[in-house]
């Protein structure tokens, strides 16, 4: 190993770990654990026969293992990723790679036939020939070299001494170096995903060619550890509720897993990055986050349906909660070939296979609460009866990376149906190829504009027709887990500032029967019209002045207003307003429009039932809550 030149010296504050002490890593210090031989991300020489072995104790993960080395056959006969770019990224085909070279590598790992080697070789021998790997876009050169990281470490003892050297010069010069350009690696302060997925891309790669590149490798792995917390302390702490939401907490949180996984592997260490506050609460926001319909409460820029993911099965191994597992248990039960679009599969057998997938049993809570920058109220009234009721509130600020101006927005699935929804995200370059200024969170930034991202769009409030504020924020204030009346209560005033006194929202599940969502209102020295909106996938007959009926499917869902307030119950079209916007077939809106003069309060409940019983709901300050 070459001496080191530069003394780096890193400090971990108690704070960001949670530990006694800090860690300290001095210059190639870093490296001193560093497993000698190859492989040494993830599973280890040798560790391939434990794994077959665990693979025959539950047709599940067999059923993984054979998915796997089918989808590698078909991905013999396609030609080799090229280098081309979806508007300003390369993102795309970055994952790709990674798809294709993490399951080549397992399945040549797991059967030792060549044509897995030979294929995978050739990716990636045309991926290190690239021009680059798109370094103005740094996601995708972190996900290539993680792509061609494991390649190149898993497949390391039958490649020739020519291709590794081929490969190693890429992983420098196209993956590790570009990320010291200060042009490029703004990731380092960043406080979201950017900063999990690029230093675990890099730290991939710096573990890969670490005997050949030990001062560069160290440099590299040092300086993750140093700047990973700014990330994990944002958005972990203190309950494990990700700000990003639903996609991207598999994102952010699937790559932070990946990074600590390896260097534990690697190195014998995690630096203590695994006891980051909240960090292994975290499994639970996901897990709660997912209603009995398998559909998502997918605020922000999200997708909506659940799929299998790896990091669940590293939370439940290290927590030892195999509960953990209860809604990706009943996805490996279905078995579907669209698992291998999955780029991290074989992860989940690294990580999951110790898993006694007969000692999964549902979680005992019904409701999970998180604050943090995008806090949430999860709650339902079963985890195994398809047909339960489930409502996922959403607070937080619109100044969050990837968040909407969905402040107090709620969706709510019953009978096996979802009747309030969340539009979710817009595919971002279908925005910015009409030139969006998409990525500015500021009041007046043209990203408030688009369609589905402001509060128009959600199952929230509006006053005078007014955006929230952007710089506003709320959070769940108090809460209650009593079986006849789950609830979660948030402050919306700051969202309203300068256009109401004060705004509180309360949401219950009452009895296990219906949802209460009350809503108390004072205005300033001037009158307000109020919006009450409601996205719904439903169809929607108004019935009267104060009811609504939903029906899709063959099922009923009535939506009942009570107020002494004089409301006009409304339909709006959720038809786009900008040839930008994406469209949105079969939804609309439905609420209610109310005048509130000025200095007065109003009071308004929303029940959701399949009743006509009548219902009476208490002042928010009376209700049995934390």
């Amino acid at each position: 190993m070459k001496k080191i030149l530069i003394l780096l010296a890193l400090f971990v504050t108690v704070s960001a770990f949670g530990q006694s002490q800090p860690v300290t890593v001095a210059g190639t210090d870093v490296l001193k654990s560093l497993k000698k031989s190859h492989p040494r991300l993830l599973l280890l020489k040798g560790e391939e026969q434990s794994l077959l072995s665990q693979i025959k104790k539950h047709k599940e993960w067999s059923g993984i293992h054979q998915e796997i080395l089918k989808e590698c056959d078909k991905i013999i006969d396609l030609p080799p990723v090229e280098r081309i770019k979806t508007g300003r990224r390369l993102l795309g085909k970055s994952r790709e790679a990674l798809r294709r070279l993490f399951q080549l590598s397992y399945a040549y790992r797991t059967t030792g036939d060549a044509k897995y080697l030979n294929r995978a070789e050739k990716e990636l021998l045309g991926i290190s020939a690239f021009e680059d790997w798109n370094p103005s876009h740094f996601l995708d050169v972190a996900e290539m070299t993680m792509a061609v990281a494991i390649g190149y470490d898993w497949l390391y003892n039958n490649l020739s001494a020519e291709t590794r050297k081929t490969i190693r010069q890429a992983i420098v010069t196209k993956g590790i170096e570009p990320s010291y350009n200060k042009d490029f690696n703004w990731f380092l302060t960043a406080e979201h995903n950017w900063n999990q997925v690029c230093n675990a891309g890099m730290t991939f790669g710096a573990l890969a060619i670490a005997e050949d590149e030990p001062e560069l490798a160290a440099k590299t792995i040092s300086r993750a550890v140093e700047t990973l917390p700014k990330s994990m302390i944002t958005s972990y702490q203190p309950d494990g509720a990700y700000p990003e939401g639903f996609s991207y907490w598999d994102y952010g949180t699937s790559f932070n897993v990946l990074f600590v996984s390896a260097v534990e592997k690697a190195l014998g260490t995690d630096f203590g990055l695994s006891q980051s506050p909240g960090f292994l609460k975290t499994a639970g926001f996901l897990e709660n986050l997912v209603g009995p319909t398998g559909l998502a409460h997918n605020w922000g820029d999200s997708g909506l349906k659940d799929g299998l993911s790896p990091a669940m099965f590293w939370f439940a191994e290290k927590v030892k909660d195999p509960s953990l597992l209860w809604s990706q248990k009943k996805l490996l039960t279905t078995s579907s070939n669209s698992y291998v679009n999955n780029r991290l599969l074989p992860a989940l057998l690294v990580w999951g296979v110790k898993t006694d997938l007969s000692a999964v049993k549902p979680p005992v809570k019904k409701v999970w609460v998180g604050q943090g920058p995008s806090p949430v109220g999860l709650m339902r009234t079963s985890w195994t009866d398809p047909n339960a009721i489930f409502v996922g509130v959403k607070t937080g600020s619109p100044s969050v990376n990837h968040a909407h101006m969905d402040e107090g927005s709620f969706v709510i699935d019953a009978q096996g149906e979802r009747w309030a929804m969340d539009f979710g995200m817009q595919e971002y370059n279908s925005l910015e190829s009409k030139g969006v200024d998409l990525w500015n969170r500021t009041q007046k930034s043209q990203r408030w504009e688009v369609f589905r991202l402001n509060n128009f769009a959600h199952n929230t409030l509006s006053f005078d027709g007014q955006l929230m504020n952007a710089k506003g924020f709320a959070k769940i204030d108090k809460w209650s887990e009593e079986p006849s009346q789950l609830a979660v209560m948030t402050d919306l005033s700051q969202m309203f500032e300068g256009q109401v006194a004060s705004a509180k929202r309360g949401i219950s599940i009452r009895d296990e029967k219906y949802v209460v969502i009350r809503d108390e209102i004072k205005t300033s020295d001037k009158p307000t019209i109020m919006r009450w909106n409601l996205l719904t996938p439903a169809d929607v007959k108004i019935v009267d002045g104060k009811t609504v009926e939903l029906s899709q499917n063959g099922k009923k869902m009535l939506l009942v207003f009570d107020t002494k307030a004089k409301i006009e119950i409304k339909t709006w079209p959720t038809t786009p307003t900008h040839d930008y916007d994406a469209a949105n077939p079969n939804t609309q809106f439905v609420g209610f429009e109310a005048v509130i003069p000025a200095n007065t309060e109003e009071n308004f409940n929303a029940y959701f039932t399949n009743s006509t019983r009548e219902i009476t709901t208490k002042p928010l300050s009376e209700w049995k809550v934390k």
